[in-house]
């Protein structure tokens, strides 16, 4: 049932692009197109530096990483023009830096949970470098606002800011996702046997937390595709061609993240173990920001926003978004009601970081 209703939405989203074209109105732009330059690979993955807007003073020396969700393409944050997160730090004069985890291949299938937390480590390590900033302002989405937070709590004191960004914490609360995969019915081992977890297992998850939005979006495809609105065309249709276009999940790494975290909720119980030692969340001492979206069923507020439970950092702020767990962030409404509160936080961080360094 799920993969007929990705199919369906799959043939709308196709048609709507196809309409477009014939009636003579702009298919959508295409993602990530903000200049960058990749400056660090290591295996699959890219750290990308987004090139300066000349005609822009800059905000200040200490540089900004972002680190996408790794079972998505990391254009998410570079949409289209009118949701781009990547494009509004760019042009608040903020020198931005992304990590593209890539798309993992059978290579990668042994790569373990413990390996992508080190690789955020390493990509921070070469920021510095790179800059000569003593510090960064590391922001993680989604599963890597998870790893952020972990990189966090081993690496404080070389964070300038932390932004977590719909990333689960206490997994006890994760809401859907955590019965789905409770253990006694589900075993991420066997899952994980069979290699990479292809993009279509991960999709048929996120699928059942709410299949009705499948049938919602076709409707608004159609419609916005016969109307005027081209920017919320535009939106939709980027948003809907990123979400199925998944990447395949390092199978170790799979196996790791769900029975630790999902199953076992190591994290909050500070028996999580990353490269061989315990994860406390109490040395994050780094200022915060959690982003938590009103709709999201995937990382549920809840889950996210119990991190300030567990953390020593005394400079603490939460903003709740509108939206699910990506329209809360790219749709076009997100550029008036969230991006101009995470560029004046992230501003403020970056200023205080330069005054002390």
């Amino acid at each position: 049932m799920l993969r007929a209703l990705y199919e369906v939405q799959r043939h709308v989203r196709e048609g709507a692009e196809h309409t477009a074209r014939v009636v003579g109105l702009p298919v959508r732009p295409l993602p990530g197109q903000t200049p960058r330059a990749t400056v660090y690979r290591e295996g699959a993955a890219r750290l990308e530096r987004i090139a300066p807007d000349p005609s822009v003073k800059s905000a200040g020396r200490t540089p900004v990483l972002l680190v996408p969700s790794l079972i998505n393409r990391w254009y998410v944050l570079d949409l289209h023009p009118a949701g781009s997160v990547v494009a509004t730090l760019r042009d608040a004069g903020l020198d931005v830096w992304v990590l593209d985890w890539g798309v993992a291949d059978d290579s990668d299938r042994h790569l373990s949970w413990s390996d992508l937390a080190l690789r955020i480590s390493r990509a921070m390590a070469v920021v510095r470098r790179t800059t000569g900033a003593p510090q960064c302002v590391l922001l993680g989405y989604s599963i890597a606002g998870t790893l952020s937070v972990i990189t966090a709590a081993r690496e404080s004191h070389r964070i300038a800011g932390l932004v977590n960004l719909a990333g689960p914490v206490d997994f006890a609360r994760s809401g859907m996702l955590q019965r789905l995969t409770d253990p006694r019915w589900f075993s991420p081992d066997a899952v994980a046997g069979a290699g990479n977890i292809a993009p279509a297992q991960m999709l048929a998850g996120f699928l059942a937390l709410r299949p009705s939005n499948v049938v919602s979006d076709i409707v608004k495809l159609a419609d916005l595709t016969l109307s005027s609105r081209r920017e919320e065309r535009d939106a939709v249709l980027a948003l809907s061609g990123w979400a199925y276009d998944n990447v395949p999940f390092p199978a170790k790494a799979y196996g790791e993240y769900v029975s630790s975290l999902f199953q076992r909720n190591e994290l909050v119980a500070g028996r999580h173990v990353i490269d061989g030692a315990a994860v406390d969340l109490a040395r994050i001492e780094c200022p915060l920001l959690t982003i938590v979206a009103d709709k999201d069923a995937i990382t549920p507020p809840a889950s996210a926003l119990a991190l300030e439970h567990y953390i020593g950092s005394v400079d603490r702020s939460v903003l709740v978004v509108r939206g699910g767990h990506v329209s809360g962030v790219v749709n076009p409404s997100a550029r008036e009601r969230f991006h101009p509160q995470l560029v004046d936080w992230m501003t403020d961080h970056v200023q205080r970081a330069d005054e002390v360094a």
